[in-house]
């Protein structure tokens, strides 16, 4: 079975955590990143981030190499803002159909909202339901046991 793990991360939180999941799972890594990078400051972050994700934008990426023919699974992650997937993911999810592939994701968040992006993502892949997910907690920012052991646990759900 062949794997990739797709991602699109802010602050490395995710870059982080997709590595991970990559190298235990042996899956491809493939980085979305945006043509208009979106801004490190905390409050443009916040307001221009945040506004992007609930208005469900899909901004122009930057070239990157996949195939959704050549992958059996698919691990989507992404931080979450204001409750959504990062829009970087929803561009992805527009360019590849993904409908006869095992899809899981996981997302990296300082506070909450996981669960309500899990569910806009499956919105944006109506053939699918999710076949695993995973919630970090900043896991680069605030390394913890917790966190490696649910990274080891999902891991081993994907094989």
């Amino acid at each position: 079975m062949k794997s990739a793990v797709v991602y699109y991360s802010l602050e490395g939180n995710t870059d982080y955590a997709a590595q991970r999941i990559s190298e235990a799972i042996g899956a491809d890594l493939v980085r979305l990143r945006p043509v208009k990078a979106y801004p490190n400051g905390r409050l443009r972050k916040f307001l221009w981030g945040g506004k992007s994700a609930v208005m469900a934008e899909t901004p122009k990426l930057e070239p990157y190499e996949f195939d959704a023919a050549a992958y059996d699974l698919v691990v989507l992650g992404f931080p979450v803002w204001a409750g959504n997937v990062a829009p970087p993911i929803r561009t992805f999810l527009k360019e590849h159909d993904l409908s006869q592939k095992r899809v899981a994701a996981f997302a990296c968040q300082s506070g909450n909202g996981a669960e309500k992006a899990f569910s806009k993502l499956e919105e944006c892949m109506p053939e699918q339901t999710l076949a695993a997910t995973l919630i970090l907690i900043d896991p680069k920012a605030r390394p913890s046991e917790e966190n490696n052991n649910k990274i080891a646990t999902f891991c081993a759900g994907l094989q």
